[in-house]
């Protein structure tokens, strides 16, 4: 069973940068829609970003966008959401989702990692 394993979250002061990384267990990566979202405490959860097949598709939330990069390293079978400018309101667990290109739905989920933004 595929497994999602994100990282590279943390503590960062307000306008901070993290990269945040997503892995998989069966590294195959490469062949999925991938997904970023995150969870704020006491709220729903957000999508962030995606980026399909190719790292020139890709597409944000409007708070993302120019703020926020998603890429892959192929070699790598890795997915990364560069996250700059950061902000308070921006702390939550963020995670990563798969989802084949021909389906809608996200089916496979990570736990999480914490981005705490202190002001």
């Amino acid at each position: 069973q595929v497994r999602l394993v994100e990282s590279g979250g943390g503590l960062v002061q307000v306008g901070g940068s993290l990269r945040l990384s997503c892995a998989d267990s069966t590294r195959t990566l490469n062949s999925y829609v991938v997904g970023w979202f995150r969870q704020a405490p006491g709220k729903e959860r957000e999508f962030v970003g995606v980026i399909g097949l190719n790292n020139e598709n890709t597409n944000y939330a409007d708070f993302a966008k120019g703020r926020f990069t998603i890429s892959r390293d192929v070699r790598r079978n890795m997915v990364y959401l560069q996250m700059n400018s950061l902000k308070p309101e921006y702390t939550a667990v963020y995670h990563c989702a798969t989802r084949l290109r021909t389906v809608s739905e996200f089916g496979v989920w990570g736990q999480g990692t914490q981005v705490t933004v202190s002001s």
